[in-house]
């Protein structure tokens, strides 16, 4: 086996076993269906779907549908975990919601935008190697079922309480974020669709603000559900208030913005106009254009 197989190997087993700790945590006043919490039935259909459609993937040597799935499995777990449950009260399905609706735009929106570049450059090395990439749709499992978990928390929770002002903050941070993600979204499209554009890089609208609004959205928006699920939480599903911890290291530290500025600072690093973009322009937090 080779080094970069093990690693592989390394990464599917740490990624199981990191959800079968949320999958514990998250089953401590979980609702059952049968003899298994429905919180534990959520958290085996993320990795399922994904090796499901992992097969015929790895068979074409394709990663057209990897964002899809993702987005798919959101809705899909979502939807068990509301199907399941009894007694959903106002919070759970705001909450169920909001993740649905979440999950349509990103999914639909990633999908198109693979679509219109033919393939996605993360996968170009990943999709020959069978395991490794068999490692990233096993991550992808993780990755649906650590964001969701405040989320699965509420919606398959035995305790139930009435939308208070807490919940009410909550949405009003959901609705902020989503809006920020999907306006600096439709901007990049846009700026894209633009043929005296090809090659260059956004500076208008809110990318002034911020080199990864989007992203900064996308943690506001995860915030606010969990924000939703604090009444509600107790003994070890606090533990499901990773979800908003989790998308942040995964943005800051692990595939998002690293890899984005690195292959920004390869491209355009040399020119003038991008170092001064880099100097003037915050990271991920919108801060008002200045000039130096």
């Amino acid at each position: 086996m080779t080094p970069q197989n093990r690693k592989s190997l390394v990464g599917i087993v740490a990624a199981l076993a990191i959800g079968a700790l949320v999958v514990l945590a998250g089953s401590d006043g979980s609702q059952t269906a049968g003899s298994i919490t429905v919180f534990a039935l959520c958290g085996l259909l993320a990795y399922l779907i994904n090796w499901v459609v992992f097969v015929p993937s790895n068979l074409a040597k394709t990663e057209h549908y990897f964002d899809l799935t993702g987005s798919a499995t959101y809705i899909a777990v979502t939807a068990v975990a509301l199907l399941l449950s009894d007694e959903l009260d106002a919070r759970a399905l705001i909450v169920g919601a909001m993740v649905m609706v979440w999950a349509l735009r990103l999914g639909s929106f990633l999908f198109r935008r693979v679509r219109r570049a033919g393939r996605d450059g993360r996968f170009d090395r990943i999709k020959t190697d069978p395991l490794r990439f068999l490692m990233t749709w096993t991550l992808q499992g993780l990755w649906v079922l650590l964001t969701l978990a405040a989320a699965l928390a509420v919606i398959t929770g035995i305790e139930r309480q009435s939308v208070g002002w807490v919940a009410i903050v909550g949405i009003v941070v959901w609705a902020a974020g989503f809006a920020l993600e999907v306006v600096a979204d439709r901007q990049k499209s846009a700026f894209k669709g633009d043929p005296a554009n090809k090659g260059r890089f956004i500076t208008s609208g809110l990318w002034a603000w911020s080199r990864h609004p989007n992203y900064f959205g996308e943690i506001v928006l995860w915030t606010g559900v969990a924000i939703i699920a604090l009444p509600v939480l107790s003994g070890w599903r606090w533990l499901t208030l990773i979800s908003p911890v989790f998308v942040v290291l995964l943005l800051t530290r692990v595939s998002g913005i690293p890899m984005l500025e690195a292959r920004a600072e390869e491209r355009w690093g040399e020119e003038e106009e991008f170092r001064n973009y880099t100097r003037t322009t915050p990271v991920l937090i919108p801060r008002p254009p200045r000039s130096v």
